[in-house]
């Protein structure tokens, strides 16, 4: 079940990563984002590995994971905009008429955008607009610091809030598993381990 929480926490890490480059850069890795957004459609996965694609579409953010439980490391950018995430996950699981809508919402894109990448521009507009009906109405809201260059413009706007979306799956997932910032918090070092054995794996693998 550890292990389970860890590939969780390492997908949420990864869409926040991959936001914070968006916000800050002006793009990110396609190749990293699309298990993340893939991952919003499986929303009755036989296994959180599953949920991604496999462990090996996590490497970016097993590394992230790892270098973030590491004081010495840590980006306290992607520190803040993780724990926003988590606030947002908690208050949501209160909220079911919410999670409905997110589930409908989610199986309505699937049926329009059947064999489109999840990467792709009419994709990401419409997780887009239904984190703008959904999530962002959560209070207080996930703000992402950034370039105002990037944050301005449609495309990469349209990109962060589906990146944020896939980040509150993660999120989700790592709650129903069991997941709280107290068990983090108090299991560091095993979660690190854990972390640092997924990724072997993904070396080991060539993945």
């Amino acid at each position: 079940m550890r292990e389970e929480r860890v590939i969780a926490l390492a997908g949420l890490l990864q869409a926040v990563t991959l936001v914070r480059a968006i916000a800050t850069r002006g793009g990110a890795d396609a190749f990293a984002m699309q298990p993340n957004l893939a991952s919003v459609f499986k929303i009755d996965a036989d296994s959180p590995a599953d949920v991604f694609g496999g462990i090996g579409n996590l490497r970016q953010g097993l590394e992230t994971l790892i270098a973030q439980l590491d004081d010495d490391r840590r980006d306290l950018a992607i520190t803040r905009l993780a724990i926003s995430v988590m606030r947002v996950v908690g208050k949501l699981s209160a909220r079911r008429t919410m999670l409905g809508a997110l589930r409908s919402g989610i199986e309505t894109i699937a049926r329009q955008t059947v064999g489109v990448e999840a990467t792709n521009s009419l994709v990401t507009a419409r997780l887009a607009h239904l984190y703008v009906d959904t999530i962002s109405t959560l209070q207080p809201r996930i703000v992402v610091e950034g370039n105002p260059q990037y944050l301005r413009q449609e495309a990469q706007v349209a990109q962060i809030r589906a990146l944020l979306l896939a980040a509150i799956r993660a999120g989700v997932l790592w709650r129903q598993l069991g997941g709280s910032q107290w068990r983090l918090l108090f299991r560091r070092k095993q979660y690190s381990m854990m972390a640092r054995g997924l990724l072997a794996q993904c070396t080991l693998s060539g993945v």
